[in-house]
């Protein structure tokens, strides 16, 4: 997908939630930080000569910051997220610059996705399609979150995911087969 069908996918998912143009473009900070990411990565991917590179991420990483700071939600542009991603609430979010996120994925606040474990299960997670994961909820080390899992909310995510499962607790046990459908 181009840049442009990315922004619109993200935009038109807030959409679906309810929001109209005004609300989503300047009042809802999740849209904010995907936009912010949208562009950043797109810079990150594209631009590879060191002096233009220079040039274009300075003012791009102050206002990654300034989002950071205004909105609590962190995504580094060497992230690599699919299209329709859905950040709904402010704050306390912070992604890892090496994971993994599907398409038509939704991250509540307080969601950290990032690197622990020891020796072979130290690493970032991957993570699938239409993947809902609740408030409150650390999703951390080698791990493989398949498609359509549902991870409630105050979770803790340490072990790999079944497809079209949903998982609850700390750490998250599989407690059902119902998937994400409904909630994404």
């Amino acid at each position: 997908m181009t840049l442009f069908q990315l922004i619109k996918s993200d935009y038109l998912k807030h959409k679906n939630y309810g929001g109209n143009f005004f609300t989503i473009v300047f009042l809802t900070q999740g849209f904010w930080a995907t936009f912010q990411y949208r562009i950043a990565h797109f810079c990150h991917i594209k631009i590879k000569w060191k002096p233009l590179r220079i040039i274009v991420f300075i003012p791009l990483y102050f206002w990654q910051k300034m989002l950071e700071i205004v909105a609590g939600i962190s995504i580094p542009p060497p992230a690599t997220i699919g299209h329709s991603f859905y950040v709904g609430h402010y704050g306390g979010i912070f992604l890892s610059p090496k994971v993994v996120i599907g398409n038509n994925c939704n991250i509540g606040q307080g969601v950290s996705i990032g690197v622990s474990g020891l020796d072979e299960n130290r690493g970032i997670p991957v993570i699938g399609n239409n993947v809902f994961i609740g408030v409150n909820t650390v999703v951390a080390g080698n791990i493989v979150i398949e498609d359509d899992v549902l991870i409630g909310a105050s979770s803790l995510m340490i072990t790999s995911a079944a497809k079209n499962s949903v998982y609850l607790g700390v750490p998250a046990v599989k407690i059902s087969e119902k998937s994400s459908k409904g909630y994404i």
